[in-house]
């Protein structure tokens, strides 16, 4: 087992100040990555405002199903993440291990449903640029709508949960990371800075998890044709 001594960078006085440094630091890593989903959240918004029938109209063909699904697990995830914190400040090994566990399989589970997910897309034509039929929205639904619009979302679609994936995914092997090391035994209620830090940025994930489940799949009224589940 490392001691703290061992932990503690050489230009830290001390472990607080060290646990000070790294959550300020991951902090300030949150507020760039603010700005980057904001901006695009800007233009989305921006667009839905311009062309809300187009939008609501490829909304609904999005699968609602596996999006809700995935925003419970989610939700699960930042559960048990967060009782992996508490179990790293009260000195419970094991119960450290078991909840870094169980955040790493609902975090799999939520990459392979949302993977599952963008299978179907590609099967359902919902793809610009790789599978994606213009002629198939010009004379479908009961009110028109503009195919490039409808391309326009699917776009949006594709950037932000491509974006969201990619920060999943970095959170995954940060998860196996700490299962590693607290397998180890280098945590305990004196030293738990990368348990805290890893758990701000999952939590973080998450956040923007709950915001992109009304923008792509819930806007509008879903009234335009049957989801494809």
């Amino acid at each position: 087992m490392a001691t703290n001594h061992t932990l503690l960078a050489h230009h830290f006085d001390n472990i607080e100040q060290q646990r000070e440094a790294e959550l300020l630091g991951m902090w300030t890593f949150l507020a760039t990555e603010i700005m980057i989903f904001g901006a695009i959240f800007t233009g989305y918004a921006a667009y839905r405002y311009w062309y809300p029938n187009d939008f609501e109209a490829a909304s609904s063909e999005l699968n609602v199903l596996i999006g809700t699904i995935n925003t419970v697990i989610l939700l699960s995830s930042s559960f048990t993440m967060a009782l992996s914190v508490y179990a790293t400040h009260a000195g419970r090994r094991e119960m450290l291990l078991t909840c870094l566990i169980l955040t790493i399989i609902l975090g799999g589970t939520f990459l392979l449903l949302k993977t599952f997910e963008y299978y179907t897309d590609y099967r359902d034509r919902l793809m610009p640029l790789v599978s994606f039929d213009p002629q198939e929205w010009s004379g479908r639904l009961e009110r028109p709508v503009n195919p490039d619009h409808v391309e326009l979302m699917l776009t949006f679609y594709y950037i932000l949960t491509g974006l969201h994936f990619t920060h999943m995914t970095v959170g995954m092997g940060l998860l196996f990371w700490l299962l590693f090391r607290a397998n180890r035994g280098d945590f305990n209620p004196e030293y738990y800075i990368p348990v805290e830090v890893v758990g701000l940025y999952w939590h973080f994930v998450d956040i923007v998890w709950i915001f992109l489940l009304p923008l792509l799949y819930l806007t509008g009224t879903h009234t335009w044709s049957s989801l494809h589940f």
